[in-house]
């Protein structure tokens, strides 16, 4: 199995469990391949807007690459593949469907920190409705370590609440912020091709990168049921359905 009984506990206790050296190596390939291509595509969409900065990604400092997908049939394959079916159905149950992916990625020696936030506290501070904890799965292309930015989390114990918070939006950065203590996290420091995997009620942060290597992370992101906008009920995010009664559907249809 990739997901043991005691990680299912822990995802669900603590609000995260990590599958060490889970992604085959060729998707590990196919994914940072399509990192750069992606990266170079964002250059272009700067450049022809003359800025640095579009929305929370600035230029050779840090990048955040979203829902390029079906751009891509490697991308496409990893998303839907038979780990990636096993891993939500152990997290989520028999029914998940694609909510959203991306890359994040940490410039070398300008890689800039990222600061504590739940995945839902963007949902929410963007319009979304309410709604049950969707799955994230980090997959680091690199070897992740404290040095190059790797993630923090917040167990719910010590976060001290499992229900999405109010953010505020963090000046200079773009950032949404939801967590002020002053604990600081667990570092989750993993080989590349490994998968850490939260809920997006948890708490998570992540550190500058202070290497002379890019810091290359792939973010997929599935939920049990569609998410939708609070204002009008229409979609918020991508619902294209994977598993259903605990089938491909996904595989099915790229047959």
């Amino acid at each position: 199995m990739i997901v043991t009984p005691q990680q299912v506990e822990q995802y669900q206790t603590h609000g995260y469990c990590v599958l060490p050296n889970a992604i085959p190596a060729n998707h590990l390939e196919n994914l940072r391949a399509e990192c750069g291509r992606f990266i170079e595509q964002m250059h272009a969409e700067m450049d022809a807007k003359g800025t640095d900065t579009l929305g929370i990604s600035h230029r050779n400092s840090r990048y955040f690459i979203s829902r390029r997908a079906q751009q891509s049939e490697k991308l496409m394959g990893f998303l839907f593949s038979d780990l990636m079916a096993e891993v939500t159905q152990a997290l989520l149950g028999p029914e998940v469907y694609l909510f959203n992916e991306q890359y994040v990625v940490k410039a070398a020696e300008r890689g800039m920190k990222f600061a504590w936030h739940q995945d839902s506290g963007y949902v929410h501070f963007n319009g979304g409705a309410p709604h049950k904890p969707y799955l994230s799965c980090w997959c680091p292309l690199d070897d992740a370590t404290i040095e190059n930015g790797t993630v923090y989390i917040l167990p719910f114990d010590r976060a001290g609440t499992r229900e999405i918070v109010p953010h505020l939006e963090e000046a200079g950065t773009n950032d949404k912020v939801g967590y002020f203590g002053d604990d600081p996290g667990d570092p989750v420091e993993v080989p590349a091709g490994s998968i850490v995997c939260f809920t997006s009620y948890t708490f998570h942060r992540s550190g500058p990168n202070t290497t002379d290597q890019m810091r290359r992370v792939y973010l997929a992101q599935y939920s049990g049921e569609p998410l939708r906008k609070l204002a009008d009920g229409s979609l918020w995010g991508w619902a294209i359905p994977f598993i259903e009664q605990g089938r491909n559907v996904a595989a099915v249809a790229q047959r």
